[in-house]
């Protein structure tokens, strides 16, 4: 399957959270808390493709608070936390936004993200992703999670349909 081409097909980029917009260590405090590190370039592409009208969602096994209100400050609505099973989920957002799920590029990089993929039009996943889903994505980012992935694919697909513009981005 040549990916840039189903890349024009898709309606609805879903993404993990920790391994894809993170680079998967979870630094333990004290308090009992976790504290992440995300990516500012992956951060950028994210508001600029919601600026755009994209639609953007996030399916994630985790439940802190930060997270949801890092997506929301990008622009994301569709932040869903808790996602233990995350086919069922992707579905019923999909019935939801009216999308088929062979028009959703997905983004994972583990196990619990691999029964979404194998049901989408597009899976991709970045370079550190365990094997099993490298073994079954259509795309795989030169680039690890937490490394700037996300940009790469969001910005793939803007390239395509002429909205990604150096000359434009900066004046938003």
């Amino acid at each position: 399957m040549n990916y840039k081409i189903k890349l024009e097909e898709i309606k609805l980029f879903v993404f993990d959270y920790d391994g894809v917009f993170t680079d998967g260590i979870v630094l333990l405090m004290e308090d009992g808390s976790n504290v992440r590190q995300a990516n500012t370039r992956d951060g950028f592409a994210v508001q600029w493709a919601v600026k755009q009208g994209m639609k953007i969602a996030i399916l994630t096994g985790g439940k802190e608070e930060a997270v949801r209100s890092r997506m929301k400050l990008l622009g994301v609505e569709e932040v869903h936390m808790g996602c233990h099973n995350k086919l069922q989920s992707l579905k019923d957002l999909c019935e939801r936004l009216d999308v088929s799920l062979d028009k959703v590029l997905y983004m994972g990089d583990d196990i619990p993200d691999y029964p979404a993929m194998k049901e989408v039009g597009l899976a991709v996943c970045p370079n550190d992703a365990a094997t099993d889903i490298l073994e079954i994505a259509h795309y795989v980012s030169p680039l690890n999670g937490g490394r700037g992935c996300v940009r790469d694919i969001l910005e793939q697909v803007m390239r395509l349909k002429e909205i990604w513009s150096s000359e434009n981005s900066y004046k938003w």
